[in-house]
Protein backbone atom coordinates (compact mmCIF):
# COMPACT_ATOMS: atom_id res chain seq x y z
CA UNK A 1 0.00 0.00 0.00
CA UNK A 2 1.39 3.62 -0.88
CA UNK A 3 1.78 6.19 1.80
CA UNK A 4 -0.70 9.02 1.24
CA UNK A 5 0.75 12.79 0.56
CA UNK A 6 -1.10 15.16 2.91
CA UNK A 7 -2.23 18.71 0.72
CA UNK A 8 -1.61 21.89 3.12
CA UNK A 9 -5.23 21.79 3.65
CA UNK A 10 -4.79 18.53 5.03
CA UNK A 11 -1.83 19.37 7.07
CA UNK A 12 -3.81 22.38 8.92
CA UNK A 13 -6.31 20.19 9.87
CA UNK A 14 -3.86 17.09 11.34
CA UNK A 15 -1.74 20.35 12.84
CA UNK A 16 -4.97 21.60 14.85
CA UNK A 17 -5.74 17.82 15.88
CA UNK A 18 -2.22 17.13 17.33
CA UNK A 19 -2.33 20.63 18.88
CA UNK A 20 -5.58 19.67 20.53
CA UNK A 21 -4.16 16.28 21.79
CA UNK A 22 -1.29 18.09 23.01
CA UNK A 23 -3.63 19.86 25.64
CA UNK A 24 -5.41 17.28 26.28
CA UNK A 25 -2.39 15.40 27.39
CA UNK A 26 -1.06 18.58 29.61
CA UNK A 27 -4.71 18.02 31.37
CA UNK A 28 -4.15 14.15 31.89
CA UNK A 29 -0.77 14.87 33.45
CA UNK A 30 -1.93 17.96 35.56
CA UNK A 31 -4.69 15.49 37.30
CA UNK A 32 -2.51 11.98 37.23
CA UNK A 33 -1.95 11.23 41.10
CA UNK A 34 -1.33 8.37 43.62
CA UNK A 35 -4.86 7.36 44.56
CA UNK A 36 -7.10 7.60 41.31
CA UNK A 37 -8.25 4.74 39.08
CA UNK A 38 -7.74 4.24 35.89
CA UNK A 39 -10.84 4.98 34.76
CA UNK A 40 -10.54 8.54 36.26
CA UNK A 41 -8.12 9.26 33.94
CA UNK A 42 -9.61 7.76 30.70
CA UNK A 43 -13.00 9.95 31.69
CA UNK A 44 -10.70 13.18 32.07
CA UNK A 45 -8.91 12.58 28.54
CA UNK A 46 -12.44 12.34 26.98
CA UNK A 47 -14.16 14.84 28.57
CA UNK A 48 -11.63 17.20 27.39
CA UNK A 49 -11.61 15.72 23.79
CA UNK A 50 -15.08 15.96 23.81
CA UNK A 51 -15.27 19.47 24.67
CA UNK A 52 -13.12 20.46 21.57
CA UNK A 53 -16.17 18.96 19.48
CA UNK A 54 -13.65 16.31 18.67
CA UNK A 55 -14.08 12.14 18.76
CA UNK A 56 -11.71 9.96 21.16
CA UNK A 57 -9.84 7.96 18.30
CA UNK A 58 -9.61 5.02 20.40
CA UNK A 59 -13.11 4.91 21.73
CA UNK A 60 -14.74 1.45 19.90
CA UNK A 61 -11.38 1.62 17.68
CA UNK A 62 -11.39 -2.20 16.44
CA UNK A 63 -13.52 -2.95 19.49
CA UNK A 64 -11.28 -0.99 22.14
CA UNK A 65 -13.77 -0.34 24.97
CA UNK A 66 -12.14 3.45 25.83
CA UNK A 67 -10.94 6.53 25.00
CA UNK A 68 -7.29 6.64 26.78
CA UNK A 69 -5.03 3.82 27.07
CA UNK A 70 -3.88 3.64 30.50
CA UNK A 71 -0.98 1.05 30.92
CA UNK A 72 1.05 0.98 34.27
CA UNK A 73 4.40 -0.64 35.00
CA UNK A 74 4.69 -3.54 32.97
CA UNK A 75 1.99 -2.91 30.96
CA UNK A 76 3.35 -1.42 27.58
CA UNK A 77 0.42 -0.46 25.52
CA UNK A 78 -3.38 -0.62 25.49
CA UNK A 79 -4.07 -1.08 29.14
CA UNK A 80 -8.30 -1.01 29.63
CA UNK A 81 -9.32 1.61 32.29
CA UNK A 82 -10.70 0.29 35.37
CA UNK A 83 -12.19 1.95 37.99
CA UNK A 84 -10.51 -0.82 40.05
CA UNK A 85 -7.27 -0.23 39.35
CA UNK A 86 -5.89 2.16 41.55
CA UNK A 87 -2.82 4.12 40.43
CA UNK A 88 -0.37 4.06 43.23
CA UNK A 89 2.46 6.29 44.76
CA UNK A 90 5.52 4.95 42.26
CA UNK A 91 4.00 3.91 39.26
CA UNK A 92 4.43 4.96 36.06
CA UNK A 93 1.96 5.29 33.76
CA UNK A 94 2.00 5.68 30.01
CA UNK A 95 -1.09 7.46 28.60
CA UNK A 96 -1.92 7.16 24.71
CA UNK A 97 -4.59 9.45 23.39
CA UNK A 98 -5.72 10.27 20.04
CA UNK A 99 -8.45 12.96 18.44
CA UNK A 100 -10.22 12.98 15.57
CA UNK A 101 -10.80 16.41 14.13
CA UNK A 102 -12.58 17.04 11.13
CA UNK A 103 -12.00 13.82 10.24
CA UNK A 104 -8.03 13.84 10.39
CA UNK A 105 -6.68 12.09 13.26
CA UNK A 106 -3.37 12.95 15.71
CA UNK A 107 -1.92 10.53 17.90
CA UNK A 108 0.43 10.67 20.76
CA UNK A 109 1.60 8.95 24.03
CA UNK A 110 3.47 9.96 27.38
CA UNK A 111 4.55 7.68 30.45
CA UNK A 112 4.49 9.78 33.28
CA UNK A 113 6.27 9.20 36.85
CA UNK A 114 3.61 9.10 39.75
CA UNK A 115 5.12 10.56 42.84
CA UNK A 116 8.71 9.72 43.81
CA UNK A 117 9.44 6.27 41.49
CA UNK A 118 12.55 4.56 41.44
CA UNK A 119 16.20 5.92 39.50
CA UNK A 120 16.02 2.70 37.16
CA UNK A 121 11.89 4.22 36.29
CA UNK A 122 13.16 8.07 35.82
CA UNK A 123 15.89 6.84 33.30
CA UNK A 124 13.95 4.35 31.46
CA UNK A 125 10.98 7.31 30.79
CA UNK A 126 13.98 10.04 29.37
CA UNK A 127 15.91 7.44 27.43
CA UNK A 128 12.05 6.37 25.69
CA UNK A 129 11.69 9.87 25.20
CA UNK A 130 15.49 10.68 23.96
CA UNK A 131 14.98 7.71 21.46
CA UNK A 132 12.13 9.62 19.69
CA UNK A 133 13.98 12.34 18.99
CA UNK A 134 17.07 10.28 18.14
CA UNK A 135 14.85 8.84 15.49
CA UNK A 136 13.27 12.03 14.18
CA UNK A 137 16.63 13.31 13.70
CA UNK A 138 16.45 10.79 10.23
CA UNK A 139 12.89 11.87 9.65
CA UNK A 140 13.46 14.01 6.31
CA UNK A 141 12.69 13.92 2.97
CA UNK A 142 15.23 11.90 0.97
CA UNK A 143 15.88 9.92 3.95
CA UNK A 144 14.13 6.39 3.83
CA UNK A 145 12.06 5.62 6.37
CA UNK A 146 13.69 2.72 7.86
CA UNK A 147 16.48 5.05 8.87
CA UNK A 148 14.17 6.34 11.63
CA UNK A 149 13.90 2.79 13.19
CA UNK A 150 17.39 1.64 13.25
CA UNK A 151 18.11 5.47 14.89
CA UNK A 152 15.89 4.81 18.00
CA UNK A 153 16.78 1.08 17.96
CA UNK A 154 20.14 1.09 18.58
CA UNK A 155 19.92 4.64 21.21
CA UNK A 156 18.06 2.23 23.39
CA UNK A 157 19.60 -0.86 22.72
CA UNK A 158 23.12 1.03 23.29
CA UNK A 159 22.17 1.74 27.02
CA UNK A 160 21.18 -1.86 27.88
CA UNK A 161 17.11 -1.65 27.30
CA UNK A 162 14.83 -4.00 25.32
CA UNK A 163 13.05 -2.50 21.92
CA UNK A 164 9.40 -4.29 22.02
CA UNK A 165 9.13 -5.74 18.54
CA UNK A 166 5.70 -7.12 18.08
CA UNK A 167 4.00 -3.84 18.04
CA UNK A 168 5.29 -0.16 15.69
CA UNK A 169 4.39 2.90 14.74
CA UNK A 170 2.20 3.62 11.89
CA UNK A 171 0.85 6.20 9.21
CA UNK A 172 -1.84 8.37 10.21
CA UNK A 173 -4.31 10.48 8.22
CA UNK A 174 -8.07 9.95 7.58
CA UNK A 175 -7.14 6.32 9.57
CA UNK A 176 -5.53 6.08 12.87
CA UNK A 177 -3.82 3.54 11.03
CA UNK A 178 -2.72 4.39 7.63
CA UNK A 179 0.60 2.67 5.85
CA UNK A 180 3.25 2.59 6.21
CA UNK A 181 4.44 0.39 9.24
CA UNK A 182 7.28 1.82 11.44
CA UNK A 183 9.52 -0.72 13.59
CA UNK A 184 11.36 1.00 16.62
CA UNK A 185 14.21 -1.38 15.53
CA UNK A 186 17.04 -2.32 12.59
CA UNK A 187 15.62 -4.35 10.28
CA UNK A 188 17.79 -4.27 7.64
CA UNK A 189 16.01 -3.21 4.60
CA UNK A 190 15.64 1.07 3.69
CA UNK A 191 11.55 1.41 3.16
CA UNK A 192 10.10 3.60 1.29
CA UNK A 193 11.98 7.07 0.59
CA UNK A 194 10.13 9.86 2.89
CA UNK A 195 8.62 12.44 0.70
CA UNK A 196 6.92 15.76 2.02
CA UNK A 197 3.27 15.90 3.36
CA UNK A 198 4.08 12.23 4.86
CA UNK A 199 2.37 12.23 8.35
CA UNK A 200 4.04 9.47 10.88
CA UNK A 201 2.96 8.38 14.32
CA UNK A 202 6.24 7.45 15.64
CA UNK A 203 6.33 5.55 19.08
CA UNK A 204 9.05 3.75 20.55
CA UNK A 205 8.21 1.18 23.33
CA UNK A 206 11.13 0.70 25.39
CA UNK A 207 11.59 -2.08 28.37
CA UNK A 208 14.01 -2.56 30.95
CA UNK A 209 14.45 -5.79 30.59
CA UNK A 210 14.09 -7.97 27.43
CA UNK A 211 11.91 -7.13 24.03
CA UNK A 212 9.50 -9.69 24.88
CA UNK A 213 5.90 -8.86 25.43
CA UNK A 214 2.55 -10.93 25.86
CA UNK A 215 -1.19 -9.72 25.67
CA UNK A 216 -3.45 -10.49 28.73
CA UNK A 217 -6.69 -12.40 28.00
CA UNK A 218 -8.70 -9.13 27.52
CA UNK A 219 -6.59 -9.27 23.86
CA UNK A 220 -5.67 -5.73 24.36
CA UNK A 221 -3.04 -5.45 27.39
CA UNK A 222 0.18 -6.01 26.34
CA UNK A 223 2.75 -6.57 29.40
CA UNK A 224 6.34 -7.22 29.14
CA UNK A 225 6.63 -11.31 29.61
CA UNK A 226 9.40 -10.83 32.35
CA UNK A 227 7.69 -7.98 34.26
CA UNK A 228 9.88 -5.34 33.60
CA UNK A 229 8.99 -1.68 33.52
CA UNK A 230 8.16 -0.12 29.62
CA UNK A 231 7.66 2.54 28.50
CA UNK A 232 5.93 4.70 25.83
CA UNK A 233 6.85 7.83 24.02
CA UNK A 234 5.10 9.00 20.74
CA UNK A 235 3.94 11.66 18.76
CA UNK A 236 2.27 12.67 15.30
CA UNK A 237 4.85 14.10 13.06
CA UNK A 238 4.95 15.52 9.46
CA UNK A 239 7.89 15.24 6.88
CA UNK A 240 8.48 18.78 5.23
CA UNK A 241 11.06 19.84 2.95
CA UNK A 242 13.07 20.46 5.84
CA UNK A 243 13.29 19.23 9.46
CA UNK A 244 10.32 17.20 10.71
CA UNK A 245 7.51 18.77 12.45
CA UNK A 246 5.74 17.58 15.34
CA UNK A 247 1.86 18.26 15.20
CA UNK A 248 0.90 16.97 18.34
CA UNK A 249 4.16 19.06 20.67
CA UNK A 250 3.80 22.67 19.59
CA UNK A 251 5.28 24.32 22.34
CA UNK A 252 8.68 22.48 22.06
CA UNK A 253 8.37 22.54 18.46
CA UNK A 254 8.60 26.16 17.80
Amino acid sequence: MSVSIKSTREIELMREAGRLLEITHNEMEKALKPGMSTMDINRIGEEVIRSFGCIPSFLNYNGYPASICVSVNQEVVHGIPDKHRIIQEGDIVSLDAGVIYKGYHSDAARTHAVGKVSEEAKKLIQVTKESFFEGIKFAKAGNHLFDISGAIGRYAEERGYGVVRDLCGHGIGTALHEAPEIPNYEVGRKGVRLRPGMTLAIEPMINIGTHEVDWLDDDWTVVTRDGSLSAHYENTILITEGEPRILSLTCENE
